[in-house]
C-alpha cells in the first residue's frame, strides 16, 4: 500500500535508470543466475549490468541498438538474453520471484484454483483458432467459396 512509510521503500530516483534493481532486488535474484562455466577465460562481464541492460529493454520497449553506452554492449546483452532463455534461466527468476511473493502474502506458492474463461473454452472445443471468425460478412464468404468471386476489378 502507499503510505508515507512505505513510499521511500520504492523510490526508484536514486538508480541511474528506474529499470535497473535495487540491492535488495539483486539479493533475490543473484542466486538464481547459473555460476560462469569452469575452465577457459574468467567472466568478464558484470551479470548484474547485463541483467539492469535486459530489464532496461523489457521496460522502455527500445531497440537492441538504443541500449544506452553506460551499458554493457549490446550483443553482450543480447548474448546472455539468448542463452538464459535457452537454458531456462529466466523462467526459474521469474518462478522464484513468483514463489517469494505469494509467500510474502501468506498464500500457497503454487496456485490451486484457475479461472477458465468460457469463450476459450467454446473455441478449444472446436478446434482452436481455425474455428475463429475471419470478420467476414456471410454474403462475401459465400461468394468467396462459389468462386464467383474476383479479387481483380
Amino acid at each position: 500500500m502507499w503510505t508515507a512509510k512505505n513510499r521511500p521503500k520504492y523510490n526508484r530516483d536514486t538508480l541511474r535508470y528506474p529499470s535497473d534493481l535495487t540491492d535488495d532486488e539483486w539479493v533475490h535474484v543473484e542466486p538464481l543466475i547459473p555460476l560462469a562455466k569452469h575452465g577457459g577465460r574468467r567472466r568478464a562481464v558484470d551479470v548484474r549490468e547485463v541483467l539492469n541492460g535486459i530489464m532496461y529493454l523489457l521496460s522502455t520497449g527500445c531497440q537492441w541498438r538504443y541500449l544506452p553506452k553506460d551499458l554493457p554492449p549490446k550483443s553482450t546483452v543480447f548474448w546472455y538474453f539468448d542463452l538464459w532463455n535457452y537454458d531456462g534461466t529466466l523462467l526459474r527468476i521469474h518462478h522464484g520471484l513468483y514463489v517469494k511473493c505469494r509467500e510474502k502474502l501468506d498464500r500457497n506458492p503454487s496456485p490451486t484454483a484457475a479461472i477458465i474463461d468460457s469463450q476459450s473454452v467454446k473455441s478449444a472445443e472446436k478446434g482452436g483458432p481455425a474455428s475463429i471468425r475471419t470478420g467476414l460478412t456471410r454474403a462475401r464468404l459465400s461468394r468467396a467459396k462459389s468462386g464467383t468471386f474476383s479479387s481483380i476489378r
